[in-house]
C-alpha cells in the first residue's frame, strides 16, 4: 500500500512538475536562438535569418513597412554577409520576457543597436511557433523608442 501510495505520488509530481521544467528549457532555447539571432543579424548571416524566421512571417518594421520573409530574405542576401571590418551596428538585448503557451511563445525585449558612440533603441515583439523541435518567428514589430526619436 505503501509503495502503491508513494508510485501515485512520484507520478503526480512529474505530471505537475514536466511542463513547468520544459518550458523553462523552452525559455532558455527561446533566449538562446535570439542571442544567436541577434549575432546573426550583426553579421547580416542569411543562414541565421533563414533558421530564425518562419516561411509564413509577417514583419512590420519601425518605419511601418510590412513585408514577409521572403522579401526579408532578399534584402539580407543581396546586402551578403558582412566581414567583421565592415559592421557599422552590433545588435543586443536588454529586459527580455518571454511568455510561453503550449508550442507558442512571445517574445518581448528592447533591441539595442550600437554604432560608434550612437545607440539606439527599439521595443521588439515577436510570436514563435515550435515546430519539430524548432522555434521560428512567425509575427514581428519592431517600434523606435518614443525617447530615441
Amino acid at each position: 500500500m505503501k509503495f502503491t501510495l508513494l508510485l501515485s505520488a512520484l507520478f503526480l509530481m512529474q505530471t505537475l512538475l514536466m511542463p513547468t521544467l520544459a518550458f523553462a528549457d523552452d525559455k532558455a532555447d527561446l533566449t538562446e536562438l535570439l542571442t544567436e539571432f541577434l549575432d546573426g543579424a550583426t553579421r547580416n548571416d542569411a543562414t541565421i535569418h533563414n533558421k530564425f524566421w518562419a516561411d509564413e512571417l509577417i514583419y512590420t518594421s519601425s518605419t511601418g513597412t510590412r513585408f514577409g520573409k521572403a522579401e526579408l530574405m532578399q534584402g539580407v542576401n543581396d546586402s551578403g554577409l558582412l566581414k567583421s571590418e565592415n559592421i557599422n551596428t552590433v545588435y543586443g538585448s536588454e529586459n527580455v520576457r518571454i511568455m510561453q503557451y503550449g508550442n507558442t511563445a512571445v517574445v518581448a525585449f528592447v533591441l539595442v543597436g550600437r554604432s560608434g558612440v550612437q545607440t539606439k533603441r527599439y521595443l521588439n515583439s515577436g510570436t514563435f511557433v515550435k515546430r519539430n523541435g524548432q522555434w521560428q518567428a512567425v509575427n514581428w514589430q519592431a517600434t523606435i523608442k518614443a525617447n530615441e526619436l
